[in-house]
Protein backbone atom coordinates (compact mmCIF):
# COMPACT_ATOMS: atom_id res chain seq x y z
CA UNK A 1 0.00 0.00 0.00
CA UNK A 2 1.70 3.49 -1.22
CA UNK A 3 1.86 6.19 1.24
CA UNK A 4 -0.78 9.44 1.27
CA UNK A 5 0.62 12.50 -0.92
CA UNK A 6 0.34 15.30 1.79
CA UNK A 7 0.01 18.41 0.05
CA UNK A 8 -1.08 22.05 1.78
CA UNK A 9 -3.81 24.40 0.49
CA UNK A 10 -4.04 27.75 1.05
CA UNK A 11 -7.51 29.12 2.46
CA UNK A 12 -8.89 32.52 3.80
CA UNK A 13 -8.31 31.06 7.30
CA UNK A 14 -5.14 29.58 7.45
CA UNK A 15 -2.88 26.96 5.70
CA UNK A 16 -4.78 23.37 5.30
CA UNK A 17 -4.06 19.97 4.06
CA UNK A 18 -4.47 17.20 2.21
CA UNK A 19 -3.65 13.74 2.76
CA UNK A 20 -4.18 12.40 -0.51
CA UNK A 21 -4.62 8.25 -1.72
CA UNK A 22 -4.71 8.24 -5.31
CA UNK A 23 -6.88 5.34 -7.89
CA UNK A 24 -4.76 4.65 -10.15
CA UNK A 25 -7.57 5.53 -12.74
CA UNK A 26 -10.00 7.02 -10.45
CA UNK A 27 -14.03 6.85 -10.81
CA UNK A 28 -14.76 9.06 -7.85
CA UNK A 29 -12.94 11.45 -5.66
CA UNK A 30 -14.32 10.95 -2.00
CA UNK A 31 -13.41 14.01 0.13
CA UNK A 32 -13.37 13.27 4.27
CA UNK A 33 -12.98 15.54 7.12
CA UNK A 34 -12.21 14.99 10.74
CA UNK A 35 -13.77 15.56 13.75
CA UNK A 36 -13.33 18.19 16.54
CA UNK A 37 -11.40 15.41 18.98
CA UNK A 38 -9.11 13.86 15.88
CA UNK A 39 -7.34 14.09 12.77
CA UNK A 40 -7.34 12.36 9.59
CA UNK A 41 -5.39 9.55 10.83
CA UNK A 42 -8.42 8.68 12.75
CA UNK A 43 -9.06 4.51 12.65
CA UNK A 44 -12.36 4.82 10.05
CA UNK A 45 -10.69 7.31 8.00
CA UNK A 46 -7.35 5.89 7.56
CA UNK A 47 -9.11 2.48 6.58
CA UNK A 48 -11.32 4.00 3.69
CA UNK A 49 -8.07 5.92 2.12
CA UNK A 50 -6.36 2.68 2.46
CA UNK A 51 -8.29 0.45 1.05
CA UNK A 52 -10.95 2.54 -1.54
CA UNK A 53 -8.02 3.21 -4.05
CA UNK A 54 -7.93 0.09 -5.24
CA UNK A 55 -11.39 0.13 -6.01
CA UNK A 56 -11.12 3.09 -8.16
CA UNK A 57 -11.95 5.98 -5.33
CA UNK A 58 -9.58 8.45 -4.98
CA UNK A 59 -9.69 9.44 -0.97
CA UNK A 60 -8.65 13.27 0.01
CA UNK A 61 -8.48 13.52 3.79
CA UNK A 62 -8.71 16.80 4.56
CA UNK A 63 -6.76 18.74 7.78
CA UNK A 64 -8.43 21.65 8.92
CA UNK A 65 -6.18 24.70 9.75
CA UNK A 66 -6.87 24.87 12.83
CA UNK A 67 -5.06 21.53 13.40
CA UNK A 68 -2.71 22.15 11.71
CA UNK A 69 -1.78 25.46 13.50
CA UNK A 70 -1.56 23.31 17.04
CA UNK A 71 -4.62 24.43 17.92
CA UNK A 72 -6.44 21.99 20.71
CA UNK A 73 -10.04 23.75 20.09
CA UNK A 74 -11.91 23.62 16.68
CA UNK A 75 -13.33 27.20 15.69
CA UNK A 76 -17.09 27.73 14.89
CA UNK A 77 -18.97 26.33 12.15
CA UNK A 78 -18.81 28.87 9.73
CA UNK A 79 -14.95 29.21 10.04
CA UNK A 80 -14.81 25.37 9.01
CA UNK A 81 -16.92 25.65 6.39
CA UNK A 82 -14.84 28.81 4.71
CA UNK A 83 -11.66 26.31 4.98
CA UNK A 84 -13.32 23.04 3.53
CA UNK A 85 -14.95 25.01 1.05
CA UNK A 86 -12.09 26.98 -0.04
CA UNK A 87 -9.92 24.11 -0.50
CA UNK A 88 -12.48 21.25 -1.84
CA UNK A 89 -12.42 23.81 -4.70
CA UNK A 90 -9.02 23.21 -5.67
CA UNK A 91 -9.40 19.69 -6.81
CA UNK A 92 -9.72 18.23 -9.75
CA UNK A 93 -13.29 18.01 -11.11
CA UNK A 94 -13.24 14.77 -13.78
CA UNK A 95 -15.07 12.38 -11.65
CA UNK A 96 -17.77 12.80 -9.44
CA UNK A 97 -17.22 14.27 -6.25
CA UNK A 98 -19.00 12.32 -2.62
CA UNK A 99 -17.77 14.66 0.46
CA UNK A 100 -17.50 12.93 3.69
CA UNK A 101 -16.29 13.38 7.26
CA UNK A 102 -16.74 11.73 10.59
CA UNK A 103 -18.26 13.74 13.66
CA UNK A 104 -17.59 17.55 13.23
CA UNK A 105 -16.20 16.53 9.75
CA UNK A 106 -19.60 15.08 8.57
CA UNK A 107 -21.49 18.04 9.72
CA UNK A 108 -19.53 20.64 8.03
CA UNK A 109 -19.68 17.96 4.28
CA UNK A 110 -23.51 18.33 4.64
CA UNK A 111 -23.66 22.24 5.29
CA UNK A 112 -21.67 22.26 2.31
CA UNK A 113 -22.66 19.67 -0.43
CA UNK A 114 -24.66 21.02 -2.49
CA UNK A 115 -22.69 24.51 -2.98
CA UNK A 116 -19.99 22.23 -3.99
CA UNK A 117 -21.78 20.34 -6.52
CA UNK A 118 -20.99 16.69 -4.81
CA UNK A 119 -22.89 13.78 -6.16
CA UNK A 120 -23.65 12.22 -2.02
CA UNK A 121 -22.24 12.77 1.21
CA UNK A 122 -20.68 10.26 3.63
CA UNK A 123 -21.29 10.68 7.17
CA UNK A 124 -19.48 8.67 9.43
CA UNK A 125 -20.59 9.04 13.47
CA UNK A 126 -22.67 12.09 12.60
CA UNK A 127 -22.92 14.11 16.11
CA UNK A 128 -26.70 14.72 15.93
CA UNK A 129 -26.50 16.30 19.95
CA UNK A 130 -23.83 16.89 22.46
CA UNK A 131 -23.75 13.53 25.11
CA UNK A 132 -26.72 14.27 27.57
CA UNK A 133 -28.49 16.89 25.09
CA UNK A 134 -30.67 15.65 22.76
CA UNK A 135 -32.72 18.69 22.91
CA UNK A 136 -29.93 20.36 20.87
CA UNK A 137 -30.38 18.70 17.40
CA UNK A 138 -28.11 18.99 14.27
CA UNK A 139 -30.54 17.06 12.55
CA UNK A 140 -31.58 20.17 10.32
CA UNK A 141 -27.97 19.88 9.04
CA UNK A 142 -28.34 16.16 7.59
CA UNK A 143 -31.62 16.74 6.90
CA UNK A 144 -30.79 19.56 4.50
CA UNK A 145 -28.49 17.20 2.74
CA UNK A 146 -30.76 14.61 2.27
CA UNK A 147 -33.98 16.49 0.73
CA UNK A 148 -30.91 17.15 -2.00
CA UNK A 149 -28.75 14.29 -1.86
CA UNK A 150 -28.21 10.47 -1.17
CA UNK A 151 -26.83 10.69 2.11
CA UNK A 152 -25.30 7.78 4.08
CA UNK A 153 -24.99 7.69 7.65
CA UNK A 154 -22.62 5.18 9.69
CA UNK A 155 -23.10 5.11 13.41
CA UNK A 156 -21.64 3.03 16.19
CA UNK A 157 -24.58 1.52 18.41
CA UNK A 158 -23.39 2.90 21.13
CA UNK A 159 -22.40 6.52 19.91
CA UNK A 160 -22.99 8.86 22.57
CA UNK A 161 -23.50 11.77 20.03
CA UNK A 162 -26.90 10.11 19.16
CA UNK A 163 -27.49 6.57 18.68
CA UNK A 164 -28.69 4.87 15.44
CA UNK A 165 -32.19 4.32 17.08
CA UNK A 166 -32.61 8.16 17.44
CA UNK A 167 -32.19 8.80 14.34
CA UNK A 168 -35.93 9.31 12.64
CA UNK A 169 -36.51 8.15 9.70
CA UNK A 170 -35.93 10.20 6.40
CA UNK A 171 -34.28 9.69 3.28
CA UNK A 172 -31.02 9.18 4.88
CA UNK A 173 -29.63 5.67 4.63
CA UNK A 174 -28.17 4.49 8.48
CA UNK A 175 -26.45 1.52 8.64
CA UNK A 176 -25.31 0.68 12.17
CA UNK A 177 -21.84 -0.79 13.92
CA UNK A 178 -22.59 -3.38 16.09
CA UNK A 179 -20.92 -2.64 19.44
CA UNK A 180 -18.59 0.58 18.77
CA UNK A 181 -18.70 4.39 20.08
CA UNK A 182 -18.45 8.01 18.75
CA UNK A 183 -14.93 6.41 17.90
CA UNK A 184 -15.85 2.99 16.37
CA UNK A 185 -14.18 1.81 19.06
CA UNK A 186 -15.74 -1.69 20.42
CA UNK A 187 -16.61 -2.90 24.10
CA UNK A 188 -14.13 -5.44 25.54
CA UNK A 189 -14.90 -8.95 23.74
CA UNK A 190 -15.58 -7.81 20.65
CA UNK A 191 -13.29 -7.98 17.50
CA UNK A 192 -11.88 -4.04 16.62
CA UNK A 193 -11.42 -5.02 13.13
CA UNK A 194 -14.60 -5.56 12.47
CA UNK A 195 -15.68 -2.36 12.94
CA UNK A 196 -14.18 -0.98 11.00
CA UNK A 197 -14.98 -3.22 8.31
CA UNK A 198 -18.19 -2.69 8.88
CA UNK A 199 -17.48 0.55 8.18
CA UNK A 200 -15.51 0.24 5.15
CA UNK A 201 -18.18 -2.05 3.50
CA UNK A 202 -20.93 0.32 4.38
CA UNK A 203 -19.34 3.43 2.53
CA UNK A 204 -18.17 0.73 -0.23
CA UNK A 205 -21.73 -0.78 -1.06
CA UNK A 206 -23.08 3.12 -0.76
CA UNK A 207 -20.52 4.42 -3.46
CA UNK A 208 -20.74 1.82 -5.97
CA UNK A 209 -23.23 3.16 -7.94
CA UNK A 210 -21.80 6.75 -8.15
CA UNK A 211 -18.47 4.72 -9.10
CA UNK A 212 -20.17 2.75 -12.07
CA UNK A 213 -22.19 5.73 -13.45
CA UNK A 214 -18.96 7.32 -13.99
CA UNK A 215 -17.31 4.30 -15.95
Amino acid sequence: MRAPVRSTVSTPVGEAAFWVDEADEPSLRLVLGHGAGGGPKAADLDALAGRLPAEGVSVHRFEQPWRLAGKKVAPRPPALDEAWLAAVATLPRDVPLVLGGRSSGARVACRTAQQLDAVAVVALAFPLHLPGKPQNSRLPELAGAAEKLPVLVVQGERDSFGGPGEFPPGPHQLVTVSHADHGMRVTKGHEQGAAIDAVVDAVRSFLAPFAAGAS
